[in-house]
């Protein structure tokens, strides 16, 4: 079972097109070939309904890739910053991409 990717994003983000790259680049590293869906985020009432936690947002099966980020609370529509172990960037740490693709589906 081949996992559903969501990259919610919102338009003018400058991260949103590298972030798809990214998933790309994994899904092929790792021979996933998951369901890409792009999902613009437009509205308040979008980013309150999507819990959306700014641009961009890559969910694997539901699930935001960063760890702990599904308890958080506050939604915004404004561009996502990531604190990884390189410092803080507008890309997710690529290890969580493989993680989440690597999860076994289903559980």
């Amino acid at each position: 079972m081949e996992p559903v990717v969501e990259i919610l994003y919102f338009e003018g983000c400058p991260n949103h097109p590298g972030a798809a790259e990214l998933v790309e680049r994994i899904a092929a590293e790792t021979g996933v070939a998951p369901a890409v869906r792009l999902v613009e985020v437009e509205t308040v009432e979008e980013v309150k309904r999507l819990r959306f936690l700014g641009s961009p947002t890559i969910r694997v099966d539901g699930c935001d890739i960063e760890p702990g980020a599904d308890e958080r609370d506050t939604f915004v529509l404004a561009c996502r910053v990531y604190k990884t172990d390189a410092g803080y960037a507008g890309q997710p740490d690529e290890r969580w991409v493989r993680e989440a693709f690597t999860r076994p589906r289903g559980t």
